[in-house]
């Protein structure tokens, strides 16, 4: 059941729908690729593109402008002929997991390879293959109703692998589960990838969801991937005020508003947020401040591990004379992101 993923890759690609006889962008010059193989998380707040990007890349809807290459082959402008083909190719995991109610688990997973017109006995043992693979050995007679809402994406995932697709396509797959159930179709997900090689687009909104599978991040506003890298890449440095907030919501590891007004008011000294990245020149810095005369104090810190890469930032209380902070904030100029917290 091994597969070679698919690469993908966007090139100035735009999506312009006309509503009203107003034009609306969804896509807005997006270029970007997915290797073969990767985890690709595309995270944004509604109505940012994220669902327009999945549809475009199975070909339910056609860009606007630019090219978008599935492997070697160019799918703008191909008949719907060819389009099925490609579809072939790339299995679909839905938020609400899009079950048939009168199919049992079984049944459901089985639909596809009846349209693909495999043989009965086939499909039976690809069947049992796939449930046992999702970890449902023992449901296959069970119907929708009877599931779980993890047991029903596990159907889902089933389903979407069961004609050997080369690329996933996982638009919101979790935002309808609890945390311990995401956690463990995450972990499915992981095993997807890692056993069967197939590459995987995972649409959310959620940094936790990124965070915990993802090799590259693109966020996306208005249309626009208005930031691309690593996962460790964006986490650790996120440029853009829509990044910012998202990886906020996932790592807690700067003082709230709250927060930093209590700190403000709870002693004198000046506070600084100072960046913890593997590079970051503060590590050396007490001999510095200590020969200033300033004296740091640790009141706030987090650190992360992502991608085998250390990071995180602390707050800290500087006290001494104003001269000599400002003298020892001029030494770590170049090696150290270090911002001051006022009032």
């Amino acid at each position: 059941m091994t597969n070679t993923g698919t690469r993908v890759e966007f090139r100035d690609v735009s999506k312009v729908f006309t509503t009203g006889g107003r034009e609306v962008v969804a896509v807005d010059n997006v270029s970007l690729t997915v290797e073969p193989g990767e985890i690709l998380g595309v995270i944004g707040y509604s109505g940012a593109g994220k669902s327009t990007l999945v549809r475009l890349i199975n070909g339910l809807d056609m860009p606007t402008s630019g090219e978008l290459l599935l492997d070697d082959t160019n799918i703008v402008g191909k008949s719907e002929r060819r389009l099925r083909e490609v579809r072939r190719n790339v299995g679909m995991i839905f938020q609400q997991f899009n079950l048939f109610s009168s199919r049992t688990a079984a049944g459901n997973i089985e639909y596809p390879l009846q349209l693909a017109g495999m043989g009965k006995q086939e499909r039976r043992a690809r069947v049992e293959e796939l449930l046992e693979f999702v970890g449902l050995s023992d449901r296959g007679k069970n119907y929708p109703e009877q599931l779980s809402g993890g047991q029903k994406q596990r159907v889902g995932i089933a389903r979407a692998l069961a004609t050997n697709p080369s690329l996933l396509l996982a638009d919101e797959a979790t935002s309808a589960l609890d945390p311990e159930t995401t956690h463990e179709v995450l972990e499915l997900l992981r095993r997807v990838n890692a056993e069967l090689g197939i590459t995987i687009v995972v649409i959310t909104h959620e940094m936790d969801v990124i965070r915990a599978i993802a090799d590259k991040v693109a966020v996306m506003e208005a249309g626009k991937v208005v930031e691309y890298g690593s996962v460790y890449e964006v986490f650790s440095a996120p440029k853009t005020k829509v990044a910012q907030r998202f990886v906020s919501t996932s790592l807690r590891n700067t003082p709230d508003k709250h927060e930093e007004i209590e700190l403000l008011n709870a002693a004198p000294g000046r506070l600084f947020t100072v960046d913890l990245s593997e590079h970051s020149g503060f590590f050396g810095a007490a001999e510095q401040a200590r020969q200033r005369g300033v004296s740091i104090q640790p009141v706030h810190a987090g650190i992360t591990t992502l991608q085998e890469h250390s990071f995180g930032k602390m707050t800290v209380r500087l006290n001494g004379d104003d001269a000599a902070i400002n003298e020892f904030l001029q030494t770590l100029q170049g090696t150290t992101d270090i911002q001051e917290i006022r009032r």
